[in-house]
């Protein structure tokens, strides 16, 4: 089967590329990127004034599945991902039960296997997420796990994080830390300050993530291993990454759209569809987010998408934190920074295609020879209104609903096959 994709606007950052060619696919993988080629293929699609990029790796989702289906599944999860040119998705552990051993593995990668995206499972740093006794790291990785985290639960006891680090890094696998001391969240449920205040809601505070940052790098440094923070969303973190990484140590970082497009004033329509941990911080924060993603301080761009039901996130004080991404991060990404000329496509291809790919050591990223043929076509120009009822995912939870987001995706390949099509 051959695939030939006739004069899109090509962006491979990963070597350097950019401009107007074909692509030509040829048993799942790129067999050629030049102008004009002349070879038949099976089916050739026109792109002409569509980009044409990598299929995004999103480096932090939630697909809920072993045990939480209601919210999402492996399936669904990657649909959605389809939907938004994500061709590779790697899934956090705090599933019920938990990913801490082989067994589990086995499970999501079998069940993947139906699925139209890859998925990549992360396996726990601790047993159970209870942060008492670290799990077998090289039976995960034999596995298939590409990284290990207790996200949602993070490590407390900074002896065993030590440990962690070394026995990870020896065993192949990435520390990916979640940046939160819960004894001083203490309940809250949204940042701490103005806003929190006047609703009368207690507020989260961002010591929680900046004390927790802080630790992680120590121990990065004092070890000389890497660590890789998840989800920044305080200007102060962001300011320890980037003094850290300039001194050599080894640390990497993500953001998510939300917190370089909207801030806590959200929430002061008490919609629980605007509460994730972290929570949306304060403008402040949201330029010094803007800044480090344009400044390359930050590595990555992912959704941390987090399905919840509409029952479960009626409530707006007693919700569970998270919300949903796949369907608009690069659409969000292009409108925020590109659209507005605060970054380039080769930049935005880098934080959402190439980094975590190169971070966790997982293959693609790239229009190479003989690279998997991942990816995603997109119109740039598109505008349209978030609806999540017309979301492919299960749940709802989309703090972008109800605004028009400039760029959409109109077509997802993996290994040359069209999995998605936007109609």
């Amino acid at each position: 089967m051959s695939l030939l994709l006739k004069n899109g606007y090509v962006v491979d950052s990963a070597n350097d590329f950019e401009g107007i060619c074909d692509l030509l696919i040829e048993n799942g993988v790129i067999a050629k990127r030049a102008e004009n080629i002349a070879e038949s293929a099976d089916e050739v699609i026109d792109c002409s004034g569509k980009a044409v990029i990598p299929g995004i790796c999103d480096m932090h989702v939630h697909f809920r599945d072993p045990g939480q289906t209601h919210k999402e599944d492996i399936l669904t999860g990657a649909d959605a991902a389809a939907a938004g040119g994500v061709t590779a998705a790697v899934c956090m552990p705090n599933t019920t039960p938990p990913v801490d051993n082989p067994e589990t593995v086995k499970y999501i990668l079998e069940k993947a296997k139906k699925s139209k995206i890859k998925v990549y499972p992360v396996g726990c740093i601790t047993k159970g997420l209870n942060g008492e006794e670290l799990c077998d790291f090289e039976a995960l990785k034999k596995a298939g796990c590409v990284a290990v985290s207790d996200d949602g639960k993070p490590v407390k006891n900074a002896r065993l994080m030590a440990q962690a680090l070394l026995k990870a890094h020896y065993a192949g696998l990435r520390v990916v830390s979640h940046c939160e001391d819960l004894d001083i969240v203490n309940g809250g449920i949204m940042n701490s300050g103005e806003v929190s205040k006047e609703l009368g809601v207690k507020g989260m505070s961002r010591l929680s993530e900046d004390i927790s940052t802080a630790r992680e790098i120590m121990l990065a440094s004092d070890l000389q291993m890497p660590i890789h923070i998840c989800h920044v969303s305080t200007e102060a973190s962001l300011r320890a990454i980037k003094c850290a990484a300039e001194r050599g140590v080894m640390v990497t970082c993500e953001t998510a759209p939300h917190y370089f497009m909207l801030t806590d004033e959200k929430l002061r329509s008490r919609d629980a569809d605007y509460r994730m941990n972290p929570p949306l911080r304060t403008q402040k924060d949201v330029e010094a987010i803007t800044v480090g993603v344009c400044a390359g301080d930050i590595d990555c761009i992912i959704t941390d998408h987090a399905p919840h039901s509409p029952k479960e996130k009626a409530d707006f004080e007693k919700a569970p934190n998270g919300v949903i991404g796949l369907e608009t991060s690069l659409a969000a990404t292009l409108t925020a920074l590109y659209h507005t000329k605060k970054i380039t496509l080769a930049k935005i291809v880098k934080l959402m295609c190439v980094n975590p790919r190169r971070i966790l050591g997982i293959s693609g990223g790239s229009f190479s020879e003989g690279e998997a043929a991942d990816i995603a076509v997109v119109d740039l120009n598109e505008e349209w209104k978030v609806d999540p009822e017309k979301f492919y995912s299960k749940s709802r939870n989309s703090c972008f609903k109800g605004m028009t987001l400039k760029g959409r995706v109109k077509m997802t390949i993996v290994d040359g096959k069209i999995v998605y099509t936007d109609n």
